[in-house]
């Protein structure tokens, strides 16, 4: 009998507000520890916590974008629990009446179907601090620096069924909430974490059967690894005659598997309640409408506006619109050199395939957009070849200078001169007399196969510098004259 997974995620996107969900503290990445933990964070006797209506605003902006349910009235519960980055003894949350209610989107698969996801909710709650191990041997070490960091935890239905889907699902949210605007995603940071609830049962059941939460994967790849080793784990228990605990894991990305972190606790293991130190937040239509009003343009509608306004593929311009760093510095390549499949190619190629070697993300790149753009007018107007192109590519990336200077310096200009071309060709092809006889004795629809060779000795006789368009135009006459 075959099985089948049902999937779903708890995506946790840290907000992008400068201080905290109930504090005036930091929300600043990289600080010293526990520098950016002020009483309110340390829960200090008599402190009380002042709600950041600029989180409120962020998760409004979310659930007009996907188009869910705003609940007008909104409440901050107590979800209580002991541990050592948790200095109050409980997690502010909201459980009983979150800021967003149902939704849904759609995703976008490799086969060219298309999915409708299911939000269940989207709430508002602080982040907890963070547990040191690394630098303490026998000891875990405390780290507050991210307590009450402001998140919004975006759960989604059961309504994924493989590692592809949930990938695509988690790379939707992602692109929504960095182009709105109301995160960085930086998952390498922990902006944007993912839990992943996985289930398997025999095709056709209705019943779900026991899950597991995977917690806390900060890479897409990640997210896919783990999810298809945990089917795979499940099927297996499961057809050996044994059974799934319900109980929350960690992903090993070394080993590449999940192991066990806790039994899975019910939601009446945290003893809820209204926390009685937080008004209900109540809010208007109006609130909303204006909210609404001020949305920057969705992943979606850029997609269709890149694929029609710039030409593009279908699918390169769903990836370059998934990200909204990456849409600008595409717009700008695309305006500044008046060649959006140009700019395109080298995005989504040279571009994309350096950031990865380097762990980094587009609007990290040394080589700005304006700067890309100018070694690709030297490509357009023949200055440099397109193989001389990636050099001076890599010498902006190592800060050598702009595209012009190292064209100068490193002597790449191309030959565009007739004569001189002319002059090159000849030359290779009177020291080339077996490939010309060969060439001679060919059938006529044979000969065009046999120009690459020719091409790569007179590349390599101008030491890449001749223009190969000229070439072309100048070498099949060439030799087709040496046929008669």
């Amino acid at each position: 009998m075959e099985w089948e997974a049902v999937i779903g995620l708890e995506i946790h996107a840290q907000l992008a507000t400068t201080t905290k969900i109930f504090s005036g503290a930091s929300t600043a990445f990289g600080a010293e520890a526990n520098t950016q933990a002020c009483a309110v964070d340390l829960a200090l006797p008599g402190t009380l916590p002042v709600f950041n209506t600029k989180a409120l605003e962020m998760a409004v902006m979310f659930g007009t974008a996907i188009d869910a349910e705003i609940n007008k009235t909104s409440v901050f519960d107590r979800k209580n629990y002991f541990y050592p980055d948790s200095p109050k003894g409980y997690q502010t949350s909201q459980l009983f009446y979150p800021i967003v209610g149902t939704g849904s989107l759609e995703i976008e698969l490799s086969d060219g179907n298309s999915k409708l996801i299911g939000v269940t909710r989207a709430h508002l709650e602080e982040d907890a601090g963070k547990s040191l191990h690394e630098k303490f041997p026998s000891m875990t070490g405390i780290d507050l620096n991210r307590a009450g960091t402001p998140l919004l935890e975006i759960v989604s239905d059961p309504d994924m069924s493989s590692a592809e889907e949930a990938v695509a699902y988690a790379k939707k949210i992602h692109s929504i909430v960095t182009s709105i605007g109301i995160c960085d995603g930086n998952m390498a940071e922990g902006s944007f974490r993912v839990d992943c609830n996985v289930s398997v049962r025999h095709k056709g059941e209705q019943k779900l059967g026991n899950r597991t939460e995977t917690k806390n994967i900060n890479s897409f790849r990640f997210i896919e690894k783990a999810i298809k080793g945990e089917i795979i784990r499940q099927i297996e228990i499961l057809e050996d005659g044994g059974s799934i605990p319900q109980e929350t894991r960690l992903y090993d990305a070394e080993k590449d598997q999940t192991r066990t972190m806790r039994s899975k606790e019910e939601a009446n293991d945290y003893r809820y309640f209204p926390c009685p130190d937080l008004l209900p937040i109540v809010i208007e239509d109006d609130y909303i409408d204006a909210i609404r009003s001020k949305l920057p343009e969705l992943p979606d509608a850029k997609r269709q506006r890149f694929s029609e306004q710039y030409n593009l593929a279908a699918k390169d311009a769903a990836v370059i619109s998934g990200n909204r760093a990456q849409a600008d510095y595409f717009e700008i390549v695309a305006t500044s050199t008046k060649d959006a499949k140009l700019a395109a190619n080298w995005l989504l190629g040279e571009m994309a395939k350096t950031l990865n070697q380097n762990d980094l993300q587009i609007d990290q790149s040394p080589v700005d957009a304006q700067a890309l753009a100018a070694l690709l007018l030297r490509i357009k107007d023949n200055s440099i070849s397109v193989n001389a192109a990636r050099q001076v590519f890599e010498a902006m990336w190592n800060g050598e200078g702009s595209a012009d200077q190292i064209i100068s310096d490193k002597g790449l200009k191309q030959v565009t001169d007739t004569g001189a071309i002319e002059k090159i060709v000849r030359e290779v092809i009177a020291n080339s007399d077996k490939q010309v006889q060969q060439y001679i004795a060919a059938e006529p629809d044979k000969r065009g196969k046999m120009l690459g060779y020719f091409m790569g000795q007179i590349m390599k006789a101008s030491k890449g510098k001749a223009n190969p368009g000229q070439v072309q135009g100048l070498l099949k006459p060439i030799l087709d004259s040496l046929c008669n």
